[in-house]
């Protein structure tokens, strides 16, 4: 999500691989903005007048660089101002959304079930074992 926000939703910006540890919080037009996807036009003209006003009166919030937030804000708006640059980059959004689930799906299923107690065994594994018992 991070390269739509820096090209407008074209793409073309790698990132390295993250690890399991790491976390990286990848913010969208819509966050910069402080609005849910699916905002009507009215609702981000208001939104996006509301952060300037703050943005004069530099309430910003503490070490934060004003210069790189406002340019943010303005592409956000810019984007989610226009009709097919919107249905784009909620388009991008979507797919980047699948992608994601689908890699932990993959992750969740390719971990191995490992019992805990004897009781969380499979059903299976219970009757082969009552059948060597015996």
């Amino acid at each position: 999500m991070a390269r739509l926000l820096l090209d407008g939703g074209r793409g073309g910006i790698e990132k390295a691989p993250r690890t399991r540890q790491e976390t990286d919080v990848e913010y969208t037009h819509y966050d910069y903005l402080e609005l849910a996807p699916g905002a009507s036009r009215a609702r981000i003209e208001a939104a996006y007048a509301a952060l300037l006003a703050r943005f004069q009166l530099g309430d910003a919030g503490p070490n934060q660089d004003m210069a790189q937030l406002v340019r943010m804000v303005h592409a956000a708006y810019q984007v989610l101002s226009d009709p097919a640059q919107r249905r784009v980059y909620d388009a991008h959004l979507e797919h980047d959304a699948a992608e994601a689930d689908a890699e932990l799906k993959s992750l969740l299923d390719a971990q191995a079930y490992v019992p805990k107690r004897v009781q969380d065994a499979p059903a299976a594994l219970l009757k082969a074992v009552a059948k060597i018992a015996a």
